[in-house]
């Protein structure tokens, strides 16, 4: 069986500029949650957000992306993936070649300017230029024009769960013989179109999210990128590797349009099969990157299904509590997080937390640490019961 690895890491979100700057805020337990500075709602100044401190304009001129109709989820791919493939040190004529994927994940998209097109629509005599940048595949079809790509090139949108699932399909795509290599990931940004909907369902908080926690109430909204390049094992002689995918899948459990079952079959399935994927036991994960939205059925169903699989649950820790949920990226970029636990032996601590849910009884890893980590789990719980998991192991 072909073993797929990992030789590039690409990520911003609002705590780091870098892969080096995300890990060492995970280092020192320092969250990226705050007030607004760059994005402006009537919720500005009412909620916390994970929020990247760089605006628009910065990340033009960073970037020298000054096409017309480029949105910020467009900025902040295009800043992750050209850490991850000069991490992995691809040439030009790799990226461009037929035998490379590009396999990403948005939920916002262009939608991030839902204003600017509207008022473009009724305003501009010629339309508007973001007119092109509102199509869900948007994101995905600049970054295949800006390195002139020629091989499979794909968009999905699974709501929570849907750069994890951009993260399998690229490892499929591989072990099909279909492409050498796959640049897979997922960007989304602020927008007032994600905030009103979240706040619609009243699950946003006022105050920081506090995963797993008993009196937690609700989640904060954030924005980021994460780009990883998938490659086969024997295609990587002398190059960096990070950690091998040795496990993965995906299940539906179409419970609820935005609610999980109360015994988590969804989530206790796809943690299954993600094992019996990876050829180990329950009892072989260091560590647990849980979904953690901070939510009340979220938490409490993650538990329960972490408790049907575990008989000791391992350490974990939702890192949502540092970046905010940042939706289509968050499987990317807690997927880099994982891997940054295995490469640099530690475990992170799940910030905010003062006591467990009663039904439970969990307590998450509350303090970062140096640790032996061998397998690490990576959880994304989409709307509809889209859930994935994902299993980095050691190299």
């Amino acid at each position: 069986m072909t073993a797929i690895v990992v030789t590039g890491l690409g990520i911003i979100s609002s705590i780091g500029n870098s892969a080096d700057e995300n890990r060492e805020s995970l280092m020192c337990s320092r969250g990226g949650i705050s007030k607004n500075n760059n994005f402006f709602s009537r919720y500005s100044t009412l909620l916390p957000f994970g929020e990247i401190k760089k605006s628009n304009d910065e990340l033009i001129e960073e970037l020298n992306a000054n096409e017309k109709g480029v949105t910020r989820t467009s900025l902040l791919a295009l800043h992750s993936i050209q850490e991850a493939i000069e991490d992995s040190k691809l040439t030009l004529n790799q990226i461009s070649s037929s035998d490379t994927a590009l396999i990403g994940a948005s939920t916002v998209g262009g939608m991030c300017l839902t204003d600017q097109l509207f008022i473009d629509a009724t305003t501009a005599s010629n339309g508007s230029e973001y007119l092109s940048s509102y199509d869900c595949a948007s994101v995905m079809l600049y970054l295949q024009n800006r390195y002139k790509m020629k091989g499979i090139v794909n968009t999905i949108n699974t709501a929570c769960s849907s750069s994890s699932n951009a993260i399998m399909y690229g490892a499929r795509l591989i072990k099909s013989g279909l492409v050498k290599r796959a640049i897979v990931g997922g960007s989304d940004s602020l927008s007032k179109f994600s905030i009103n909907g979240f706040n619609a369902l009243h699950i946003l908080s006022s105050d920081l999210c506090r995963p797993f926690d008993a009196n937690r109430s609700g989640l904060n909204l954030g924005e980021g990128a994460a780009f990883l390049i998938l490659e086969k094992e024997e295609d990587c002689k002398g190059k960096k590797v990070y950690a091998k995918l040795s496990g993965h899948a995906n299940t539906n459990d179409s419970f609820h349009p935005s609610s999980l079952s109360d015994d988590g079959q969804g989530p206790f399935l796809v943690m299954t099969q993600a094992l019996e994927s990876a050829s180990i036991d329950a009892s072989s994960i260091s560590f647990i990157n849980a979904h953690g939205t901070a939510t009340e059925n979220n938490d409490e169903v993650e538990s329960v299904a972490m408790r049907r699989i575990f008989e000791i649950v391992p350490a974990f820790a939702s890192t949502k509590s540092y970046t905010g949920h940042t939706l289509g990226a968050a499987g990317a970029i807690e997927a880099i997080f994982s891997i940054f636990n295995i490469v640099n032996q530690e475990i992170y601590s799940s910030l905010n937390y003062t006591s467990p849910i009663e039904k439970t009884g969990l307590v998450p890893n509350l303090k970062y640490c140096k640790s032996s980590v061998q397998h690490v789990m990576s959880n994304s719980f989409g709307f509809g019961g889209n859930c994935s998991s994902l299993i980095f192991s050691k190299n």
